[in-house]
């Protein structure tokens, strides 16, 4: 990545309210919400399935963005400064997805699960016993869940704590925005201890906090794999199939956070000005790196299947084959997860254009929200079902509905962009030069 500057002084910027706004995103969760119970009247099977893809995909998109704030904070990456908060803001819809959670944990047993039926008579399946049982199954994933979610939440308050205690006008905005962005600072920096003291903290524990959700982001999101997706076929099993899809669910973030990185742009002189061209490229080579990625872990999974040549590793590749039925699906998904943003994203121009940009990370994100699709429901198809229908996207609707709202409460709510910024530390070999010498080495 390039190297950058980032300048002594940062503006305070919300995100500014927007009617039309408020009134796509209401009528998205109603229309969503419409879909999921006629849905669930007329096919409870095939709203299940879009349910859980669509969980599958929105949790990904949140996940991923936060961890992308998490690596770079790691890394201590200076490029993506103007974008930071913006990764942080789909920690906003992490409590909401943990709800939503809630329904799949309650609802879902025999009528999704096929292992739960097998298990009396299959030998195969009664070996998974210790995994695949339904008491432990909520519990790994509620626990996980909490887990990873609430270690992102803390991550995240301890980004945004330092730069609330600097906020000397409150009455920024209209009356009700600003009441909002009053009563969540007055919320979140209850025992103030001072704005040096603050950062140093925060710049602390968030670098301890950071590895530690790079690995339990690694586990959970596995799990929510494994139990949602590659269970619905028990004879089949990959060690690669948890990282292929955490390793989406991250490329989903790099993705949605250039959108919403290209979307404040529009909004705002100043984001325009300091989300430039540099910043535009960067996480366009980002965005291009993960789609080679993506595709270097499936056709890793895949050589193996095809190479070893046993039935029943490659019942989950053949089910998603057949020319009839799920191939062209299949085809579709590797168009949008490689085909179109490896062709486009391998130049330097489209990295730069924002039309372009916004074009390859947005067909990126409608592959990795087909490949969810196509993680779960070839596995649960039935003979004359339909492949795909309207329902599917319609009731994606309540969640697109949902992570809007969220991502646009926390901009509104909290500066768009990181006021605070931690101070460089020195190299090893920068700090042992400056170090004190010890007693009595001199001479």
């Amino acid at each position: 990545m390039a190297h950058h500057q980032v300048p002594d002084s940062i503006e305070r910027r919300y995100l500014e309210p927007s009617a039309r706004g408020r009134t796509a995103v209401a009528g998205l969760v109603v229309v969503g919400l419409v879909a999921l119970v006629y849905r669930l009247i007329e096919d409870p099977r095939g709203a299940w399935i879009s349910y859980v893809s669509n969980w599958l995909f929105f949790t990904s998109v949140a996940m991923g963005s936060v961890l992308l704030a998490v690596v770079t904070w790691v890394v201590k990456a200076k490029w993506n400064w103007p974008m930071r908060r913006i990764s942080q803001a789909a920690v906003a819809f992490l409590p909401i997805s943990f709800l939503l959670l809630v329904p799949m944990l309650l609802f879902l047993g025999e009528n999704y699960f096929p292992w739960i039926a097998m298990m009396a008579d299959d030998h195969i399946v009664q070996n998974k016993a210790a995994y695949l049982n339904r008491p432990f199954l909520v519990a790994r994933n509620a626990v996980g869940a909490l887990l990873l979610f609430g270690m992102a939440v803390y991550f995240v308050w301890h980004a945004v704590r330092p730069d609330l205690g600097s906020d000397t006008d409150p009455s920024e905005g209209s009356g009700r925005e600003a009441a909002r962005r009053s009563f969540w600072r007055r919320e979140l920096t209850r025992g103030w201890m001072g704005q040096a003291e603050e950062e140093a903290v925060s710049y602390r524990r968030m670098t301890v906090l950071g590895p530690a959700i790079i690995l339990v982001y690694a586990v959970v999101m596995s799990i929510f794999s494994y139990d949602w997706a590659m269970s619905l076929e028990p004879h089949w099993f990959s060690t690669m199939f948890g990282p292929w899809f955490f390793m989406g669910a991250f490329w989903t973030g790099v993705a949605s956070t250039a959108l919403w990185s290209l979307h404040l742009r529009t909004r705002d002189p100043y984001l325009s000005r300091e989300i430039g061209l540099q910043q535009r490229h960067d996480i366009g080579k980002l965005a291009f790196a993960f789609c080679v990625f993506w595709t270097y872990l499936f056709f890793s999974q895949y050589l193996v299947i095809w190479y070893a040549k046993l039935p029943w590793e490659q019942a989950w590749i053949v089910r998603r084959s057949y020319p009839e039925s799920w191939g062209p699906f299949s085809l579709a998904v590797l168009a949008c997860c490689f085909l179109i943003p490896f062709v486009g994203l391998i130049g330097r121009k489209s990295k730069r254009v924002p039309g372009l940009l916004a074009f390859f990370c947005v067909v990126a994100l409608v592959g990795i929200w087909l490949e969810r699709y196509g993680l779960v429901a070839p596995s649960l198809w039935h003979e004359g079902d339909p492949i795909f229908t309207i329902w599917h996207p319609a009731i994606g609707c309540l969640f697109l509905g949902l992570y809007l709202w969220a991502v646009r409460w926390f901009l509104r709510t909290f500066p768009a962009v990181q006021l605070w910024q931690p101070q460089p530390d020195p190299e090893p070999l920068e700090a042992e030069l400056h170090a004190p010498a010890p007693a009595g080495a001199e001479g």
